[in-house]
């Protein structure tokens, strides 16, 4: 049975994790997950020409740091469909002290409210394996980024090496959801989600082939953290 990615399941799930979401990510991920965004904004160039979209954002982690890498000069939009996240977002924002160049907008991937060939850099970090329709949601990041312009994915997969592809899966399928629903309490079963999302959802050369076929060209790939996650780039 193919796990439920609808709208309204995800909308409510990440609402009812929203408050825990980040604490939740560092500790699971032993922290790791700051550098995979780090790495992100140092693996891909950007410039202070025009505007890089975050779809996906979340509470905004990847939206964040692409700000702090162009250090305020370009503006930031990070997009999400889940209101409670972008709270804690702007919450973030607020911390931070960014009082613009950085936007957040109420927002669903597969129906993006901005006109074509607008952004430098169409980013998504662990969340297209969220939205409902994936080549839908590839195809709007593909054509609201400007000709010549970038459009990266980043995401969780399963290493190759063994014995640390075994271990990670053990942890990943028993030990992550119980963890994660005992200091996480919903509803939704959140961490039995993720790793039943991230099972289904295709990586290396299937993906590739996904981005290829929402109109993108030359579509690479590394893994990150000996294959934990792994960094699509593809150019519009």
């Amino acid at each position: 049975m193919n796990v439920d990615k609808s709208n309204a399941r995800v909308r409510r799930m990440f609402g009812q994790i929203a408050p825990k979401y980040d604490r939740m990510n560092h500790l699971l991920s032993l922290n790791i997950d700051y550098y995979w965004r780090w790495r992100t904004t140092r693996l891909i160039d950007v410039n202070c020409a025009a505007p890089i979209l975050d779809v996906c954002t979340g509470t905004g982690d990847l939206a964040l740091a692409f700000h702090r890498r162009t250090r305020g000069r370009t503006r930031v939009v990070g997009a999400d469909f889940c209101r409670e996240m972008l709270e804690v977002g702007e919450q973030k924002k607020r911390r931070a002290g960014i009082a613009d160049r950085l936007a957040f907008v109420e927002a669903d991937a597969q129906e993006l409210p901005f006109d074509d060939d607008q952004f430098q850099l169409v980013s998504v970090a662990f969340g297209l394996r969220n939205v409902a329709d994936t080549d839908r949601g590839l195809r709007e990041m593909a054509r609201v980024c400007r000709p010549g312009g970038q459009v990266a994915v980043l995401e969780f997969s399963m290493p190759r090496w063994q014995p640390l592809r075994a271990i990670y899966a053990w942890y990943f399928r028993h030990v992550l959801p119980r963890l994660g629903q005992l200091l996480a309490r919903n509803d939704e079963s959140a961490y039995n989600y993720l790793p039943q999302s991230v099972g289904e959802f295709p990586s290396g050369d299937a993906l590739a082939q996904r981005m290829e076929d929402a109109g993108l060209q030359r579509v690479s790939y590394r893994a990150l953290t000996m294959g934990v996650a792994s960094l699509y780039v593809g150019v519009k």
